[in-house]
């Protein structure tokens, strides 16, 4: 446990071996905090969306609402952008944190920095997908740029942007928009490709780290004597966003996954200490066990997990 306790309220400074990794996972995690606050003020374009639909031979009307959406389209395709570079840097972490001969403890002791940098991933994952869950907008807008694209051109009006969205893009987009929790599902299918991709590698190198994150986080969570150590309410909110993280994953990759008997993670307890928080805090975080995990409605699955999370 004071291992991982570092690695999450502690600055840990990659080692020599580490440093390559982690110097391509730091690029990635820097534009973290630009890509939220990008998300935080989207606005969207409903009401020009809205007097367009409505008053459909006004043409000034029409082209109000194509000039509202097009930049906010631009900046969804620079969310969609940065999710495949998370999906990059999250393969390369998993890459060093599985590999043998050492096991998930070991790792976590060996290469704090790394461990840190897989959880800072998690926890900027969780807080997209929850700002996202409150943003209708953004499937209105890009729904009506879709819809609009084609008549536009006919009409000849200003098409810049297909530059910069042409149709083979909006497709992808447009998959990655229609999930409820968008980011996580990146990381899923990263995790899941992972695992595919390495068939030398054994399965459990893989599930075992995740499901040692989970409960270390767990007994953080669980336990005063160290959330006493925590220096303020972000870094609660910080480690109960890495745990609902790893145990996504977790859910994906094993054949089992997290909700059975047999699962690694305890579940019933990890709910529970969700529970325990106040509900504003982690209602985005039960909405995701609920509706980006694989297996929870499986017949294996317990009918009081089930329960606990109605």
């Amino acid at each position: 446990f004071f291992y991982f306790l570092c690695c999450l309220i502690v600055y840990a400074q990659p080692t020599d071996c580490e440093r390559e990794v982690w110097n391509q996972v730091n690029a990635v995690l820097q534009e973290s905090e630009s890509i939220l606050s990008g998300l935080q003020a989207y606005k969207g374009a409903g009401q020009e969306i809205r007097d367009a639909i409505q008053n459909p031979n006004d043409m000034l009307l029409q082209e109000r609402a194509w000039n509202s959406v097009c930049p906010l389209v631009i900046r969804l395709k620079k969310f969609y952008a940065f999710s495949l570079k998370l999906e990059e840097a999250l393969q390369s972490l998993l890459e060093s944190l599985t590999c043998p001969p050492y096991t998930p403890t070991q790792h976590l002791e060996r290469e704090q920095a790394l461990a840190k940098q897989f959880a800072e991933i998690l926890h900027f994952t969780l807080r997209f997908d929850e700002l996202k869950m409150r943003i209708p907008a953004i499937q209105n807008d890009f729904s009506y740029y879709r819809r609009t694209i084609s008549r536009n051109r006919l009409n000849n009006m200003n098409l810049d942007i297909e530059n910069e969205v042409n149709n083979e893009m909006a497709n992808r987009m447009s998959l990655f928009y229609a999930e409820a929790t968008p980011m996580l599902k990146t990381l899923s299918t990263a995790t899941t490709n992972f695992v595919t991709e390495n068939k030398t590698l054994p399965l459990e190198n893989t599930t075992d780290c995740l499901s040692t994150m989970a409960s270390v986080c767990k007994v953080m969570l669980e336990t005063p004597e160290y959330t006493s150590r925590f220096n303020s309410e972000d870094t609660l909110l910080f480690c109960m966003r890495v745990m609902v993280g790893v145990i996504i994953l977790y859910d994906h990759v094993h054949p089992n996954g997290a909700f059975n008997k047999s699962s690694k993670i305890d579940m019933k307890g990890c709910i529970k200490v969700l529970k325990d928080q106040p509900a504003d805090n982690v209602e985005g975080l039960l909405n995701a066990l609920k509706f980006t995990t694989k297996h929870l409605n499986d017949e294996s699955t317990p009918k009081n997990i089930r329960t606990m999370l109605q």
